[in-house]
């Protein structure tokens, strides 16, 4: 490989130097990486010319590389004015070929398919449309750019670790000598959320720099780093069970594993862990296993707090439909808020790759006889319902193979409405159920086993799915409440209005039949199994509070859906846990707003495979059940377990590179309201990268089948509210005992690399 770009006013020789500096350090970054020179990598060092698309005036020409940390791409404006971009390939999350985004669909034409791409970000980051030059081009930066980023997200905790380091390093390293002075270190501790004191930064300085040269390098940098990242709390776990020369052998190993994790373990288990962690050959060999392969396995995603057993499908997917909890959005093609933000099918693309299961579309008229779907009678955008409907069949199986619900907001003339159910069927063809599985009329929902792959149309019918559509009419009347008293608690009037209902595709409603709600008693006299209310915010809670076991009882034969309050108009969300409490299936949320809700919904739905559908616990799905997560009164749900958790230590638990958090954590616990509490540690002052606590608290669980704890990180301030850092939430009887770490997410719902808690939990049966 060579230096690919030669530095102005530099003479040959440091030319040379410096080509010689950005290879060892490729190298370098390669090797922490666990990767390898090959062409693909050659190719995006290398990089190229692209045309970057924002509207059908903005088509401007971009110089795109890798820089020298492998682990970032670099954009170069044509005109030398122009500020250079970069981003990070962590943030990436998916590279698409073709014209598979609105922009490259709206602002370039169909025979240019072949020649385009679109780089897509996790979290809020626009995405980046790009036309290559042929279509062999476009495939050589896809490809290349879908290993390398394949490679990133395979890397362990400990190897991300390390490469980030070294790449605050060589920030560090201003005059590129490869050594390190003071004010260099000084530096790159704050890179890596570090203020120390500038006496024991010194006293640290002066303990490595062995060669009293007044700075680090080589060896002396090495030392630096190992001082900094010796983790003190894995030093004395693993001293206690080290007993064979200083290393662990396999008896130590489980009797480690059976004292402390508390799980079953036997020699065959601790020689295969020492096999697959020990990096040091002649331990290997000698079957031992070292302090740097103990911190490699429990680093290891199979032995964090998440029980590894509850990450594919491991419950009974054979149930009715209606037994499960099901994901689901609401509003799913906004952006933004609802008033004025963007529509976009890249929110059905994010809502579907999270496990989503039920999304929904607000259907207008359009122009052209296109409906669209949009947000009425406000500024959002529109797009096209035939986009979406291809936008949800390309992306609806990626995450789970488990069944779409279509919830059909329908405003549309019977002209329209003659459009989509065209569409729905050519589109979706043979997946979209549009008639009963198996023989005879039903009685209930088939199960999400059964309907794998498959969509299911929510909205009207003409008719109930026993009787026959009439022939010569597209009406049907619907009673409705007077929704302004029924807000200020009056008595609620009720009025008739006539629907107009194309047959075709009222046909195709068939297990999520739109009906009113009127009262528990005329749903379970009147109502069929597949006719089902959605239930405004307000009134789904004030059912969930006054009348909870009448709810859970409605929920064991129909389905509810659950929807935001038209007063959210920033898009914000409820907290779902009650309406869960009440047995309700579909509690729709607001995707595209980060918030506790969502943080809350994503560990809901974290386990069983990312499905999208949890069971409900056998005592909600009992017709019969005198189950009240209110007054708790004894039953099989009451199950009291005495929760400890010690908060251990943190790394890397930054905001960003310049500034230094201040870390405090939070334990919460979401459930019953007799299970809802909440834990803080102190805040450790100017210390992201390991502060450490060594905190315990105690909580007390009844309902442990609903609960979920939440781990929440953030910068204290004593002034105004605490930063957001990081959180992660799982259910309670997922959490798997022991010292155990905690991976940590985002506010959109991404991990953080590299940024963790250690805890210890222990979980007993209450006396």
């Amino acid at each position: 490989m060579t230096c690919l770009q030669r530095q102005p006013g530099l003479s040959t020789s440091e030319d040379l130097l410096h080509c010689a500096r950005k290879q060892n350090e490729i190298e370098a970054n390669l090797k922490l990486l666990g990767m390898e020179i090959d062409p693909d990598l050659q190719f995006l060092l290398k990089g190229g010319q692209l045309v970057k698309i924002r509207s059908a005036s903005w088509k401007k020409k971009r110089y795109f590389r890798l820089q020298e940390d492998c682990r970032t791409m670099w954009q170069e404006s044509m005109k030398t004015f122009k500020t250079n971009q970069t981003f990070a390939l962590d943030d990436v999350s998916e590279v698409r070929m073709g014209r598979h985004s609105e922009a490259l669909r709206k602002y370039t034409e169909e025979q240019e398919e072949g020649c385009c791409f679109s780089i897509m970000f996790k979290g809020r980051q626009k995405t980046l449309d790009l036309i290559a030059s042929s279509t062999e081009e476009a495939k050589q930066w896809v490809n290349s750019l879908d290993k390398i980023i394949s490679n990133i997200n395979n890397l362990d905790s400990q190897q991300k670790t390390k490469h980030w380091i070294f790449s605050c390093l060589k920030k560090a390293d201003r005059n590129n000598d490869d050594k390190l002075s003071l004010p260099e270190v000084k530096n790159f501790l704050n890179m890596i959320n570090m203020d120390l004191d500038s006496c024991y930064a010194e006293m640290l300085f002066k303990k490595c720099d062995t060669s009293k040269s007044g700075f680090l390098d080589g060896e002396e940098i090495k030392h630096f780093y190992e001082l900094l990242t010796d983790r003190e709390e894995i030093d004395v776990i693993y001293a206690a069970y080290a007993k064979t020369s200083g290393y662990m052998s396999p008896e130590n190993l489980v009797d480690y594993l059976l004292k402390e994790q508390i799980q079953k373990a036997t020699l065959a288990d601790a020689h295969k862990i020492i096999e697959t962690y020990e990096p040091d050959e002649n331990a290997k060999e000698k079957k031992l296993l070292s302090k740097d392969g103990f911190l490699m396995y429990l680093q290891n995603p199979s032995t964090m707090i998440l029980n590894p057993e509850h990450k594919d499908v491991y419950q009974d997917m054979s149930q009715p439909l209606n037994h499960y909890f099901i994901s689901s959005s609401h509003n799913t093609y906004l952006m933004e808020d609802q008033l004025k933000g963007p529509s976009s099918t890249e929110a059905y693309i994010r809502a579907l790759l999270r496990g989503c299961r039920c999304v929904e579309m607000d259907c207008w008229d359009g122009s052209d006889g296109e409906p669209v779907i949009y947000h009425a009678y406000t500024l959002t955008s529109k797009i096209l319902f035939k986009d979406v409907i291809r936008t949800i069949k390309e992306y609806a199986f990626k995450t789970s193979d488990y069944p779409v619900i279509l919830s059909l907001e329908n405003h549309c003339s019977l002209d329209q409405q003659e459009v989509m159910a065209h569409h729905l069927s050519s589109i979706l063809g043979s997946a979209l159920v549009t008639s009963p599985l198996g023989k005879g009329m039903p009685t209930r929902f088939p199960s999400p086993q059964e309907l794998k792959r498959k969509f299911l149309l929510k909205g009207k019918r003409l008719s109930k799915l026993q009787q026959p559509e009439a022939d010569d009419t597209n009406v049907t009347e619907e009673e409705e409440s007077n929704d302004e008293n029924e807000h200020r608690g009056e008595e609620k009037k009720k009025r008739k209005k006539k629907i107009q209902l194309a047959k075709k595709l009222s046909a195709m409603v068939i297990y999520c039949v739109s009906v009113q709600f009127h009262s528990f008693e005329d749903s379970r006299k009147n109502q069929s199994f597949n006719e089902m209310a959605s239930f405004k915010e307000r009134k789904a809670t004030n059912l969930a509070e006054d009348s909870v076991n009448f709810f859970i009882r409605h929920n064991v034969e129909k389905l509810s859906r659950i929807y935001p309050s038209g007063s959210r108009t920033n898009s914000s969300n409820y907290n779902p846990v009650p309406f869960w409490n009440a047995g309700c299936q579909i509690v729709a949320l607001n995707f595209q707003t980060a918030c506790t809700g969502m943080d809350v919904n994503q560990g809901r739905f974290m386990v069983n495979g990312k499905s999208g559908y949890i069971l409900k616990p056998a005592y909600m799905r009992d017709v019969a059940t005198e189950f009240d997560p209110i007054t708790l009164a004894r039953g099989q749900w009451l199950k009291h377990k005495v929760f400890h958790v010690m908060i251990i230590s943190g790394q890397q638990l930054s905001k960003n590179e310049s500034s230094i958090a201040d870390p405090l954590v939070k334990v919460e616990v979401y459930g019953v309201p007799a299970d809802v509490a909440e834990k803080e540690t102190s805040h450790i002052e100017n210390n992201g990268f390991n502060p450490a606590w060594n905190e315990s608290f105690q909580l007390d669980v009844y309902v442990p089948d609903l609960a979920l704890v939440r781990f929440v990180v953030e910068d204290y301030d004593y002034v105004t509210d605490n930063d957001f850092i990081g959180q992660y939430t799982l259910p309670f009887n997922s959490l798997k005992m022991g010292y155990r770490h905690v991976p940590l997410f985002n506010q959109d719902g991404d991990p953080l690399p590299s940024a963790r808690l250690f805890v210890h939990i222990m979980v007993f049966d209450a006396e």
